[in-house]
């Protein structure tokens, strides 16, 4: 009789095609089964739609019908978690100096799909609404031709310091490790000119190569629109979710819906939907005003089954603060709900 060892062993001995690492190793295989002389398992692929899948199925195949007592293979196909995805992918980059070492409880990315609605501000707030719940928070400024992150938080320029760990990110005033394209550069007005290979090799640096130690929460700001660095960040680090940001336009109620496509598509849960920008409030009379149109935010949220986090307000004083590099002087009156929410969540979705 076979039992599930032998199965597993054999599977060993099957490499992927393209990577040469064992099925096993690189977490393809699941759910082995051993039912007399019958044999079932998963092999579970990054997308289903790879070139290398029948080859890989038929190897598989080979290697367990060759097995001794088994009479029959039936074999399962199934595409791969978001972070199972991310520990396949590290097989084919170098592990960064600080990657074994670092210690982040959770990821989450904040991804809109167009510009101007207002993303890396919630990323901004959502750092400093965690770090004022007394979480230590990491921030990683992904978007690398557009970086706006520094600014927020830092009033003059800074550039990091080396550690025998990595790079280490640079302190805000409560103590929030922000990491940035901006930080490395001789001005912060130097543009950024890569095409994507360079800047997925950036992201994946900031990831790898940047000793961020022991943290609740790494916020990663993402650039917007659903090309490379995105699936970058989707591929690479291990995500516990994506909070989507949108504005109460139909135009980018259209396009963040391409982005919760995309998340889902990838894997990816979406922890939630903030709408910027919702409303503002008049200075005399204390009415609601909404700029932009009524909101939509409910709406979009329904369509994707993922909570309404919460709608921000139009404030002058968030560009006051911004420019100024004090965000984190900003009132939490407005992010604090939401920051609760996400976290709750977070929760919901680990405990899945």
């Amino acid at each position: 009789m076979v039992d599930e060892q032998q199965v597993q062993q054999a599977l060993r001995g099957v490499k992927h095609p393209e990577s040469g690492h064992s099925l096993m190793e690189l977490g393809m295989i699941r759910d082995i089964r051993v039912d007399d002389r019958q044999v079932r398992f998963t092999v579970v692929l990054p997308f289903m739609d790879v070139p290398v899948k029948d080859q890989i199925v038929n190897e598989a195949r080979a290697a367990v019908e060759g097995l001794p007592g088994v009479g029959r293979v039936a074999i399962g196909l199934a595409e791969m978690t978001q972070k199972e995805r991310t520990h396949f992918m590290s097989f084919s980059r170098e592990p960064g100096s600080a990657e074994g070492v670092n210690r982040v409880k959770h990821v989450i990315a904040v991804l809109s799909g167009k510009g101007g609605v207002g993303k890396s501000t919630v990323a901004a707030l959502l750092a400093v609404a965690l770090r004022r719940e007394g979480h230590s928070v990491g921030l990683l400024d992904a978007d690398i031709t557009g970086p706006s992150i520094p600014k927020m938080f830092f009033p003059t320029q800074r550039h990091p310091d080396n550690s025998p760990l990595g790079i280490l990110p640079v302190e805000s005033e409560t103590g929030i490790g922000v990491m940035s394209i901006n930080l490395l550069l001789p001005s912060e007005d130097q543009a950024v000119i890569w095409r994507g290979p360079l800047i997925g090799k950036a992201i994946q640096q900031f990831w790898s190569d940047v000793y961020w130690g022991d943290r609740d929460y790494l916020v990663v700001d993402l650039p917007p629109g659903t090309a490379d660095a995105a699936l970058t960040v989707m591929q690479s680090i291990p995500l516990d979710g994506v909070v989507l940001v949108t504005s109460p336009q139909g135009l980018a109620g259209m396009v963040v819906r391409k982005a919760a496509q995309m998340t889902q598509h990838m894997g990816t849960p979406i922890l939630g939907l903030v709408e910027n920008m919702s409303y503002t409030t008049c200075p005399k009379c204390g009415e609601r005003i909404e700029i932009f149109g009524p909101s939509k935010a409910a709406t979009t949220a329904k369509k994707f089954n993922m909570p309404l986090l919460g709608r921000l307000p139009l404030d002058p004083e968030i560009s006051k603060l911004c420019d100024a590099g004090m965000v984190e002087k900003y009132s939490p009156d407005a992010f604090a709900p939401i920051a609760k929410e996400l976290m709750a969540s977070i929760k919901e979705k680990v405990s899945r």
